[in-house]
């Protein structure tokens, strides 16, 4: 399993993929995030190994999902490597390298359909 490595305040933490993804749903939840869908792309990604994708309702709670994931994650000490998007938008991307969370707008992840894109990844049980 991969291991990603963060450093805060000259502390190094290690945390692997398994342990990451657990922490990121919990954030989700507690945030009332929908349609959590987890896809293992290892085999046919290189970008990364894990892609989470989830829906919200509105701007402000796309928003408050993604400020939950970072901060939950940055209490322990991770640090996401970037945050993409706009709330505004629609559709907002937090990266830990080995997992990549896409947060939508329902319209906006019905429009781009981008779980298409990972039809043939495994689908691991969360």
């Amino acid at each position: 399993m991969p291991n990603t490595t963060f450093t805060r305040n000259s502390k190094e933490t290690t945390i692997k993929a398994p342990e990451l993804i657990k922490k990121i749903q919990k954030a989700i939840e507690d945030k009332k995030g929908r349609d959590i869908r987890l896809f293992d792309v290892r085999k046919i990604s290189t970008v990364t190994d894990y892609y989470i994708v989830v829906s919200a309702s509105s701007a402000p709670h796309l928003r408050a999902i993604a400020d939950e994931i970072q901060y939950s994650l940055k209490k322990e000490g991770t640090n996401a490597y970037r945050r993409s998007g706009d709330p505004e938008s629609g559709w907002v991307v937090v990266d830990f390298f080995d997992v990549v969370i896409h947060i939508f707008e329902d319209q906006k992840r019905q429009y781009y359909a981008i779980e298409e894109l990972w039809a043939g990844a495994r689908r691991p049980r969360r």
